[in-house]
């Protein structure tokens, strides 16, 4: 309103921005792979521009001023954030010297995520796990690390334990009360964003019509030329009609969104495992801590789980 421009974060797009910078400080995958990445996400953009976006210091908060001397200096800028300086950095640091985490690393937590989790039923150490080499393939197994010759085959282990989490599903209670909670957040958030959307629609049809009052009180006082003043406000005009379809169709969702009634997601919420193999590795791992694997037969490759007494309350076998 004051006529001075401003930066602001714009949805979806500086989520997924945010999201890039978090995967390449992770050091783990290419740019062209994080780009593909994004791009599944809705984020299409060349790789010259991408190469650019990964370089702006603006998404850290910080903005680029040329001094008299063309010299650069980084300034603070007035607007949020979206990664912090560290991130940002971490990032240039990576994409400069092109160092990426080394795939067999990653490889061997991928294949052995099971670690950590698992002990020598013999000895009671630590059990490992590592590729044996094959006369044509390598075959993963979790091994002990003493000399008492336990190990099984990692793939069988593994499909072991996701088969074990797909035979967990939701009581009938937690569905319930999964809908109230699911159904009261999806509606509100949905209607916040809607209203959301819909001032920042206004504002702006605000700022058209102050801007053309101001026009027209220059041309008045021949101020601004006529052809200067009708290029004006035939731009204000379709940018007015522009905004007007916008609000009428955010009306419209907002009555759809009073409108819609209690979803059932009792299917979904049940199979609430079913993606499990779909999961990142780290994931994995952090869902293990809660879900441990128990009574492991390294014989069979068959285990169980293990329940807290919380988790039992609302976890079920099918």
């Amino acid at each position: 309103m004051d006529g001075k421009k401003y930066i602001a974060p714009k949805q979806p797009e500086a989520g997924i921005i945010k999201w890039i910078f978090l995967q390449l400080a992770k050091n783990i995958y290419k740019m062209t792979e994080i780009r593909r990445m994004a791009a599944t996400q809705g984020f299409h953009c060349s790789s010259s521009n991408f190469s650019k976006l990964i370089r702006n210091p603006v998404y850290c908060g910080l903005i680029p001023v040329v001094l008299g001397d063309n010299e650069k200096e980084m300034v603070k800028g007035n607007h949020q954030p979206l990664i912090s300086t560290s991130i940002f950095y971490r990032v240039q640091d990576i994409i400069n010297t092109k160092v990426r985490g080394s795939k067999r690393s990653e490889e061997l937590k991928a294949a052995f995520f099971l670690t950590g989790f698992l002990t020598c039923p013999l000895c009671g150490k630590r059990i490992c796990g590592s590729f044996s080499r094959g006369s044509r393939y390598r075959y993963p197994y979790y091994h002990c690390r003493g000399r008492c010759r336990t190990r099984t085959n990692a793939f069988l282990l593994n499909y072991s334990y996701e088969s074990q989490l797909r035979q967990l599903k939701l009581s009938k209670l937690a569905v319930q009360l999964f809908n109230y909670i699911l159904d009261d957040a999806n509606l509100n958030t949905s209607k916040t964003a809607c209203l959301n959307e819909r001032a920042g629609i206004l504002r702006q049809l605000a700022r058209q019509q102050l801007a053309l009052s101001k026009a027209r009180k220059l041309f008045v006082e021949d101020m601004l030329k006529f052809d200067d003043y009708s290029e004006f406000k035939k731009e204000y005009l379709a940018s007015c009609a522009r905004l007007k379809i916008e609000l009428g169709n955010n009306i419209e969702k907002l009555k759809g969104i009073d409108l819609q009634r209690q979803l059932d997601y009792g299917g979904s919420l049940l199979e609430i495992f079913r993606g499990y193999e779909l999961f990142d590795t780290a994931d994995k791992k952090y869902l293990l801590k809660f879900i441990p694997p128990a009574k492991v037969n390294f014989v069979t490759g068959e285990l169980s789980l293990e329940l807290s007494s919380a988790l039992s309350k609302i976890l079920v076998l099918k």
